[in-house]
């Protein structure tokens, strides 16, 4: 079974997109499919409108909103981010 596209909206110079990159490349994802928002303002458009966030990151993992960088974290931590990311969740 292939793994969920991920997609993370972000800007060049991002700590907390960073960190979140390094997250799911440990986690082995890899491949990001980065939306620079600070490159096209109508990425950032869409982004807060999919997402009621103005923050980046925004993470989709499949058609999943998984959130910012912490909601990220929160999700490894409570052990549902790999079945995410082999499409096991519900």
């Amino acid at each position: 079974m292939s793994q969920p596209r991920v997609r993370m909206y972000s800007t060049a110079v991002c700590p907390y997109c960073i960190r979140a990159e390094q997250l799911l490349k440990a986690r082995g994802v890899a491949e990001i499919e980065k939306i620079r928002i600070d490159l096209d303002p109508a990425q950032r458009d869409e982004m807060m409108q999919k997402t009621g966030r103005r923050t980046v990151p925004q993470i989709f993992i499949g058609d999943t909103h998984v959130g910012g960088c912490d909601d990220l974290v929160a999700l490894d931590q409570a052990g549902k981010l790999a079945s995410l990311l082999t499409g096991d969740a519900p």
